[in-house]
């Protein structure tokens, strides 16, 4: 992706190079989105740990859509685009969604065959600082 500033023409990998000669790469993290997830339906999705490459400032966030059929395909997508920021990303598991955004409820089970059981609770939490007028809960449900 580029983005023009001024009379250049800079792409991510450059912003994220940006930032670690500045310094500010833990702000960089602390501008992506906690949660990122389809506005209604069923769905997959996965927890992330998101790192600063070579440093320690990391945050979870959760990711999941109806585009993906696979887990590892919300990865695959979401990876290369915060490595191009300087961040290094690690899956802590997957699960599925159930947002139902007429009723505002928030429902996440299940489990990823590839990456194992996301921290349920973990996911909520985050669901909840996004989605704080909605009910949001989970269950051990494989369904």
């Amino acid at each position: 992706m580029l983005f023009v500033l001024g009379r250049s023409v800079i792409s991510w990998r450059s912003i994220g190079g940006l930032c670690r000669a500045t310094g500010t790469m833990a702000e960089a993290l602390a501008k992506i989105p906690d949660v990122e997830i389809d506005p209604d339906g069923t769905f997959k999705y996965i927890l992330l740990r998101v790192k600063v490459k070579d440093g320690d400032a990391q945050k979870d966030v959760v990711r999941g859509t109806k585009s993906a059929e696979y887990h590892n395909h919300i990865f695959e997508k979401v990876n290369p685009a915060l490595e191009a920021l300087g961040m290094e990303c690690k899956c802590l598991g997957g699960g599925k969604i159930e947002h139902n955004k007429e009723d505002r409820k928030i429902r996440v089970f299940g489990e990823s065959t590839a990456f194992g059981k996301a921290d349920h609770s973990v996911s909520v939490e985050k669901l909840k600082t996004v989605f704080s007028d909605y009910e949001v809960t989970w269950s051990d449900d494989k369904k």
